[in-house]
């Protein structure tokens, strides 16, 4: 538990720092939309390039990954049936609810956490793969498809090939599958750049906080409601059910399913809404209150299963 404590900690004291930064004005009224925009075309692809081509594909190709599909998709396509009957919201900001709903941070938050509770990290790397290689290409080409003033096949069949973030990601998966290496000198620019990604989306997050009010009466309260109550709630549940009565795990494999889907919402939904201005509040609001929610979910998912 203390593990647990100790990974939302660290999180925390960057967000902090983003939401000092923010409340002083340090770098203008801009700077977190700055931050964001780099982090999307610089940092976050070095990041992804760098840990998917280290990544050991025999060993992260496990159930884990048909788990996390089965029941991120799951509860996606039930907050995009929410949105449509309910919301009523375009297209854009249906996908990042759907994301928020769905997309956990495997990443800054779920490796400590893994490590520190479950003993082991492996369990992230499958859910890593899926989110960056499956469902990263697929929000993004329908953010980019509904942003676009003009959307046409020939862009919905290229799109992929032209987000760096998927390309970045494809890299890496080919550079781990060939083993091959890249001279050192590129792959510690690569690594020193990568290193910055996390902790700019943190304090990019923090800066985006002063003068936000989460659950404020607003056309987006319902949504964020929802969107938490889905990733809180409902996401473990689903994990549980495709892990135990699917693929037949039980004990450490079990929970190890449960805990990575109990994680919050990633900090990247953020980014990706900044970067498209779609959904800003949406994705903010539920970051920050599945983030909350996270603890006592863990915390549960550990006393009924461990």
């Amino acid at each position: 538990m203390l593990g647990v404590l100790g990974g939302f900690a660290v999180v925390g004291a960057v967000i902090l720092v983003g939401y000092v930064a923010g409340r002083l004005v340090i770098g203008g009224p801009q700077a977190g939309y700055a931050l964001n925009q780099v982090a999307f075309f610089v940092t976050n692809p070095a990041l992804l390039f760098t840990v998917l081509a280290d990544a050991d594909l025999g060993s992260v190709f496990s159930e884990y990954m048909p788990i996390a599909l089965i029941s991120s998709l799951a509860i996606a396509v039930l907050y995009v049936l929410i949105s449509r009957f309910l919301f009523r919201r375009p297209a854009a900001e249906t996908a990042i609810g759907a994301m928020a709903s769905s997309y956990v941070n495997a990443n800054n938050i779920g490796i400590p956490i893994a490590f520190y509770a479950l003993g082991d990290a492996t369990p992230i790397a499958p859910v890593l793969l899926v989110q960056l290689l499956l469902l990263a290409p697929l929000y993004l080409t329908v953010l980019d498809l509904t942003s676009s003033r003009k959307p046409s096949f020939r862009a919905f069949l290229t799109q992929p090939f032209r987000n760096p973030m998927i390309i970045a990601s494809l890299l890496g998966v080919a550079v781990a599958a060939t083993g091959f290496r890249p001279p050192a000198p590129v792959w510690d620019s690569l690594a020193l750049v990568g290193g910055a990604a996390v902790p700019m989306v943190l304090l990019s997050f923090g800066m985006s906080l002063p003068g936000s009010r989460p659950l404020r009466r607003s056309p987006d309260r319902l949504q964020v409601l929802t969107a938490t109550a889905l990733k809180s709630g409902l996401m473990p549940v689903a994990a549980y059910l495709t892990a135990h009565h699917l693929f037949g795990l039980d004990g450490q494999k079990l929970l190890s399913a449960v805990v990575v889907s109990a994680l919050p919402t990633a900090q990247n939904v953020f980014m990706f809404a900044s970067r498209y201005g779609r959904g800003i509040p949406l994705a903010r609001d539920t970051v920050l209150l599945s983030s909350v929610l996270a603890i006592p979910a863990l915390v549960v998912a550990a006393a009924l299963l461990a």
